[in-house]
């Protein structure tokens, strides 16, 4: 008897003390130390422009970096019970607060780019609000879909369906007009909205409402495209660059109304389409790549994929596509195998959020889609996207040991 009461408490300090995904954490934290190496290795043309230490990216990011993977490993070890509805609720309401009131704080304390303030100035270094409040806002999804949404009637009118999702629409309108129109950051706009489509499907919601959807944010996309009048300019270079791949397929009528022939092709693109050409299979080495010597801008940061490229080669870039996905995927594991229904969804939507950035840059460096300015999860050199993303990152890590608690109590009732 006494032997059954030991054997008892054992097993229970084993569910109490298990461990988090550290091998999803060591793949994050390998991508890390990758980025820190190239924060060095392709700013040596924009350190001796601005009259820089040859080492001031690199120190900022190595600092950054580090304290990323400290904050992933010391959320692994919260429970996230006591951690996540905090956290989540904290960053959705201190940074849509942040946000709303950019606009009316005095230049001193903001930093503007492309004529709108997305930097909050603080002593060392610059906050950018919306990298945290994507955490936040995917956070108020799952948290509200478990609470409203999830558990309602598939089989409702339309109109009884917008009315339930009315106030997520509404929220999401709110974020529209200040990241869009006031800060001019239409990318973050497309993530946000696929990552509010996504889980939406996954909250159980019928056909017709994403048909619905679907129309409505079409007209809105193109809304705002033509309320700007640097995103029509960019839709033109783009579309001067791929025309002639298009209009191949199409019609002999199409290219009279189709074909522009003012505009040059967006040199930012070409330069990373030549970057990525010189770098081959291997690449000429770290440090050695060429185009980043004033052709490619924002090399470090936008373009960092095709400055790595040039600089490894096509295999490397493959390994780090290679991990990122694996990145994603166990993240994915994680919101299969976990039970809350809050969990899932925020997991579900912080591997949507990765995967999504990635493309979205991948495919714009490649002149596949107009360019958007959004980080490389884990990669672009910045201090607030890389805490951001680690904290996510946290968030995940403190959840993946609730899924292997639920396992080892699996196993448990299997041995009984």
């Amino acid at each position: 008897m006494y032997s059954n009461k030991i054997n008892i408490k054992s097993r229970q300090k084993k569910i109490n003390n298990v461990n988090a995904d550290y091998p999803l954490f060591i793949l994050v934290s390998l991508l890390i130390v990758t980025s820190i190496v190239f924060s060095y290795s392709l700013t040596i043309y924009t350190v001796e422009y601005y009259g820089y230490n040859q080492f001031h990216f690199f120190i900022r990011q190595a600092f950054v970096g580090v304290i990323g993977i400290l904050l992933m490993w010391g959320c692994s070890l919260i429970d996230p019970d006591k951690l996540i509805n905090k956290v989540g609720m904290t960053l959705f309401i201190s940074f849509f607060i942040l946000m709303a009131i950019m606009p009316i704080l005095p230049a001193s304390m903001v930093t503007a780019s492309g004529g709108a303030n997305r930097w909050i100035r603080l002593p060392g270094f610059s906050l950018s609000p919306v990298e945290f409040f994507k955490i936040g806002f995917i956070y108020f999804l799952s948290w509200s879909f478990h609470r409203k949404v999830i558990d309602q009637p598939r089989k409702i009118g339309l109109k009884d369906e917008a009315l339930l999702l009315a106030p997520y629409f509404l929220t999401f309108f709110i974020v529209v007009f200040i990241v869009a129109f006031l800060q001019k950051d239409l990318g973050q706009v497309v993530l946000l909205g696929v990552i509010l489509v996504v889980l939406l499907i996954f909250a159980n919601r019928s056909f017709k409402i994403f048909v619905v959807l679907g129309g409505v944010a079409l007209m809105g996309l193109i809304g705002l495209i033509l309320a700007a009048p640097h995103r029509i300019q960019r839709i033109y270079s783009w579309w001067a660059m791929v025309q002639d791949g298009i209009l191949s397929v199409m019609p002999s009528w199409a290219e009279k109304y189709l074909r522009i022939d003012e505009l040059p092709e967006p040199y930012q693109v070409s330069h990373s389409l030549n970057a990525m050409h010189n770098g081959g299979f291997f690449g000429q080495g770290i440090s050695n790549g060429d185009l980043k010597l004033g052709f490619l801008s924002e090399v470090h940061t936008d373009f960092v994929l095709a400055g790595m490229t040039e600089e490894i080669g096509l295999v490397g870039l493959l390994i780090l596509v290679t991990l990122m996905f694996i990145i994603v995927w166990r993240i994915f594991k994680i919101s299969r195998r976990v039970r809350n229904p809050i969990y899932h969804l925020f997991t579900l939507g912080v591997a949507l959020m990765i995967i999504i950035a990635f493309l979205i840059n991948s495919y714009g460096i490649s002149g596949m889609i107009p360019i958007k300015g959004i980080a490389v999860p884990f990669l672009s050199y910045g201090g607030s996207s890389m805490l951001a993303i680690c904290l996510a990152m946290g968030l995940v890590l403190s959840i993946s040991r609730v899924v292997e608690k639920e396992d080892i109590k699996k196993r448990k009732v299997k041995n009984k």
